[in-house]
């Protein structure tokens, strides 16, 4: 199969490029695939909304850089946080014309909310469902383009690059599409593409405790990877303070930084307030003091979660802002008017990922990416609110941008056939399985919130046996989704503790306590 554009991921940064290149050549194809339903991405579980600066009087764009770029903790490029700040409302009205719904208060403006590390009020929102509304109204617009394909239960494999073509290879090392597998039919065929977009999203669940759904295994990161493409700043997982506490360890579900924004309190299980004692921002600090915070009073008293306390605020006005979060509480038997929710942080963002420059390209020719699989210089140590999917919709306008001038040449390349030859249909999973639970033991236990050099060490000897028996179980077995998506995490795995080994100092997001031990000692 070949096409004019291939995207692998169908979130607000895949379906917003495919639009968009789409309706600017109706003569070139556009296909897009994804490994489950056409709705199933990290984008459909964003809560927040987007932030962007509407509210001339109040705000400021130089408000928004510095909210920013002090979230980042001196690790953000400044230039690409003007651009992507200042890119912010044109890119809004865009969603917004494309018939995605945001809340509008009894004035007719955009109810804007508030959020950890913002200033001002500034994210534009669709009560507390912002992504599933977004996702929504791209997928409708997709759907009128007849230039665009959506293959669902399609799973990239591999990039295909200079080292998978045959004869004469071209000099620059570039990608040509993607090994692609039909999940329905277990059949394995080549995708060749003039251009790849990589809109592939994050890497919870290489935690297992996350946030995201349970398609986010790093796919794209870890094909980026082994096609040589840069890769930087892995080290940096953000874990969002306030997920849900289960009993039964899974903390899935999040509850939102804006409800923190409206007035709810942090409490220890004595019932003190504790994140004055942390930051004078308090409960409006940025993420990863947050879940330091929590993360240190978990590790003083040995509890398992700590509390949001909501029962002073405006329930009338609760119901109308967060009615998700309202009924999961109450399917969980927690009464809110009454009851404090029950919370511990859980993995949520990945702030770096495959290097790009402002018009989205990697390092390695006719690949390109977006959304949460890139690092962009945007984020820097940590992430700011809600800058997530603005950050999606402004690359997919500049990877547009970009190949809007550039013509799809002939793929005149020798490609093989994907090649399993030798291979065997394994007669049970339970090694995928053992070791995925394996994988996120380890990542939780030796890479979590609070790092040391000995617990990253081992994690890189425990991590090695495992991809020695996962690499020889790969090239024995046929291909199926969840070996693939286990050899993706350990590649994953693999980049976040060795960049981890390698930050010096603690950033943002990332804190090691032997960096403090060093800092002490110099002083």
């Amino acid at each position: 199969m070949t096409t004019d554009y291939l995207v692998i991921g169908s979130g607000i940064a895949g379906l917003t490029f495919s639009v968009k290149i789409a309706e600017a050549f109706p003569n070139r194809t556009v296909t897009i695939i994804t490994k489950t339903n056409e709705e199933e991405s990290n984008t459909k579980y964003a809560q927040g909304g987007v932030a962007v600066v509407l509210n001339s009087k109040k705000d400021s764009f130089q408000k928004h850089i510095q909210d920013t770029l002090i979230a980042g903790d001196g690790l953000c490029d400044a230039a690409i946080v003007e651009m992507v700040v200042k890119e912010g409302p044109k890119r809004l009205e865009e969603l917004m014309a494309w018939g995605a719904n945001f809340d509008f208060d009894t004035l007719g403006n955009l109810d804007l909310g508030k959020e950890g590390g913002h200033s001002e009020y500034r994210v534009a929102h669709h009560k507390d469902i912002t992504g599933a509304e977004i996702e929504r109204a791209l997928l409708a617009q997709a759907h009128q383009l007849k230039n665009v394909t959506i293959l669902t239960h399609h799973f990239a494999i591999d990039l295909i690059t200079n080292h998978h073509v045959s004869g004469k290879k071209p000099k620059k090392n570039a990608c040509y599409g993607a090994y692609v597998l039909n999940q329905k039919t277990k059949t394995i065929f080549t995708l060749k593409a003039h251009h790849t977009v990589l809109a592939s999203g994050g890497i919870g669940w290489v935690y297992g405790h996350t946030t995201n759904p349970v398609i986010a295994t790093g796919d794209g990161i870890a094909m980026a990877y082994r096609a040589k493409a840069k890769i930087s700043d892995m080290e940096f997982v953000q874990f969002h303070p306030t997920a849900l506490f289960e009993a039964n360890g899974e903390s899935s579900f999040l509850i939102s930084e804006a409800v923190r924004g409206f007035g709810a309190y942090l409490r220890n299980t004595s019932g003190e307030r504790f994140m004055p004692n942390y930051d004078e921002r308090a409960e409006l600090a940025s993420r990863d003091i947050v879940s330091q915070s929590i993360d240190n009073e978990l590790k003083k008293t040995g509890d398992t979660h700590v509390f949001l306390d909501c029962t002073h605020l405006d329930m009338t006005a609760f119901r109308k802002h967060f009615p998700n979060i309202y009924k999961k509480c109450e399917a969980h038997n927690i009464h809110i008017e009454t009851d404090w929710i029950p919370v511990v942080p859980a993995a949520h963002y990945l702030c770096g990922g495959i290097d790009v420059d402002v018009d989205g390209k990697t390092s390695v020719h006719n690949l390109f990416a977006c959304g949460e699989c890139t690092k962009t210089g945007l984020h820097g140590a940590n992430r700011l609110a809600s800058n997530s999917l603005l950050e999606a919709l402004v690359y997919a306008h500049n990877i547009f941008k970009y190949l809007r001038n550039d013509s799809c040449k002939s793929l005149d390349l020798n490609i093989p056939d994907w090649d399993d030859e030798g291979t065997n249909t394994p007669k049970e999973q339970v090694l995928v399985q053992h070791n995925l639970r394996q994988l996120q033991a380890l990542m939780r236990n030796y890479v979590g919130i609070v790092r040391g050099h000995n617990r990253l060490k081992k994690a890189i000897k425990h991590l090695d046996l495992m991809y020695a028996e996962v690499e020889s179980f790969y090239k024995a077995s046929k291909i199926s989704t969840p070996l693939c998506e286990l050899r993706n995490m350990i590649n994953v795995a693999h980049l976040i503790i060795n960049q981890s080994l390698e930050r010096k100092e603690n950033k943002g997001g990332y804190f090691n306590v032997d960096n403090v031990k060093k800092q002490t000692e110099l002083l």
